[in-house]
């Protein structure tokens, strides 16, 4: 119960890959565009209580916020991921690169918490495989050797599934400390 309080955020944060994951293997273009258009949803209200805010302010304050112009730039982006997401769908490997930077930056603090439990001695393996594997599949998706987004969709779906459940299992599996061969015979 200790190990599940003090990782609680990371294993939400593993449940949620897992989720995402599975929704890309159902339907990727279907999951990809839902999602772009909330994004739209959200730039879009934002805007819009960006424009109410330069109107309620005092003229200088707002002069100096540029809420009016940010608010416009919101609602046109809004707008744009909302009415034309397969245009942000078809520039897909633009995305696929940002998406790999991100999971080559995640590989990166997977390699410093496998650390982390080596120096706390602790059991750290399964973390190395887990950061040596996010690495690996970041190189994979930042050098893009699939021809096909749908294939592409489809490794990134099981990528997520299997990094989240193993990241799962090494937080439940390193919180044992190293036992010296003494303390196994007590």
């Amino acid at each position: 119960m200790k190990t599940l309080k003090e990782n609680f955020g990371t294993i939400i944060v593993c449940l949620l890959e897992i989720i995402v994951g599975i929704l890309l293997l159902i339907d990727p273009v279907g999951f990809t565009s839902t999602i772009i258009t909330a994004i739209g949803a959200v730039l879009f209200i934002r805007g819009i209580f960006s424009i109410i805010s330069y109107f309620r302010k005092n003229v200088k304050i707002a002069s100096a916020e540029q809420s009016m112009a940010k608010g416009l730039i919101a609602i046109m982006g809004g707008l744009f991921c909302i009415l034309k997401n397969g245009v942000i769908i078809d520039v897909f490997s633009i995305l696929t690169l940002l998406y790999g930077i991100g999971v080559l930056l995640l590989g990166t603090f997977k390699v410093q918490f496998t650390f982390d439990l080596i120096r706390t001695k602790k059991r750290w393996a399964l973390s190395a495989i887990s950061a040596l594997l996010t690495l690996g599949f970041a190189v994979l998706i930042i050098f893009n050797p699939f021809e096909s987004t749908k294939m592409l969709w489809i490794f990134i779906a099981v990528t997520l599934i299997f990094e989240a459940l193993l990241d799962i299992i090494s937080v439940f599996i390193s919180d044992g400390k190293k036992r010296t061969p003494s303390q196994n015979n007590a």
